[in-house]
């Protein structure tokens, strides 16, 4: 049975639109440190177009075993076919963004999601933690925020960082891990939007 065409466009609009959304929400700073991953952009696309390739045939796959099934399954094996699909571009995404050097526009960046964090904890005297790869990059920063001290501990995530008070009354977590997770019910609202389920 062939494939819808019009689904097939909604879904390559959507994983379009969500890598746009997960990507600008990292902020201007973060998009511009981007600019050296669409420099390998060909093989990106050709990653994301198997992808695609594989959820069409998926979705294909799965209409044949559906039909007959009433309206609420078919929907929800939908919606887990395009959250699967969601799903691996973000995880082809966190790759890129892992591997990302960690230069000037780094550095701003950083500088932002330091400004964030202590501005949403209100205070100033902070301890940062950060991955091992961050921390040359957070250093030289601290002469920026006045009573901030970069802990000798690391953390475990792609990049950014997590400040706490002093006092260890307040954490901010302000990863890119953490500012992900925190886009994905998001994510998933948009598809269930687009697709009429749900309210």
């Amino acid at each position: 049975m062939n494939s819808d065409p019009k689904l097939e466009r909604t879904i390559d609009k959507i994983l379009n639109q969500t890598e746009i959304e997960a990507l600008s929400s990292l902020k201007k700073s973060f998009e511009e440190s981007l600019d050296t991953i669409s420099k390998s952009k060909s093989s990106l696309e050709q990653e994301y177009d198997r992808i695609i390739d594989e959820g069409k045939k998926e979705a294909e796959k799965i209409e044949k075993q559906i039909i007959g099934s009433s309206d609420l399954e078919s929907r929800n094996k939908q919606i887990l076919l395009i959250e699967d699909s969601v799903q691996r571009v973000l995880e082809k995404a966190i790759q890129k963004i892992g591997s990302t050097n960690r230069d000037s526009n780094y550095s701003k960046l950083m500088t932002r999601l330091l400004e964030e964090s202590i501005n949403a904890l209100g205070t100033a005297d902070v301890i940062i933690y950060t991955n091992s790869k961050d921390k040359d990059v957070v250093k030289p920063l601290l002469s920026k925020f006045s009573g901030a001290e970069l802990s000798s501990d690391t953390i475990e995530c792609l990049g950014g960082v997590e400040v706490k008070s002093r006092d260890g009354s307040m954490t901010f977590n302000n990863s890119i891990d953490a500012i992900i997770e925190r886009m994905k019910p998001l994510i998933r609202k948009e598809i269930a939007k687009k697709f009429g389920i749900g309210s």
